[in-house]
C-alpha cells in the first residue's frame, strides 16, 4: 500500500488511533535506527529551572549587562 493510499484512511482514524499509531511509527523509527528506547517503570532524571538561583543570577547578570549597552 502506498503512502497516497493511506493518508485518506490515516485521516478516518479517531484521535485516539491516530496517537496509537504515531506511537507505533515512533518505535518502530526509532528500531530501525537503532535509538534506545526508554523503558517502561524507570525512572530517568532531568534538569528543572526551579531552585535554579545560580542559574537566575547568571541570566539577571546578563539582562544587566545587555541593558547598560543599549
Amino acid at each position: 500500500m502506498s503512502l497516497t493510499e493511506l493518508l485518506p484512511a490515516v485521516r478516518t482514524l479517531s484521535r485516539a488511533d491516530k496517537l496509537r499509531l504515531m506511537h507505533f511509527l515512533v518505535i518502530d523509527l526509532a528500531q530501525e535506527e537503532g535509538v534506545p528506547l526508554l523503558a517502561a517503570d524507570t525512572e530517568y532524571p532531568i534538569w528543572t529551572p526551579l531552585n535554579a538561583f545560580e542559574a537566575a543570577e547568571t541570566l539577571l547578570q546578563m539582562l544587566e549587562t545587555h541593558k547598560a549597552e543599549a
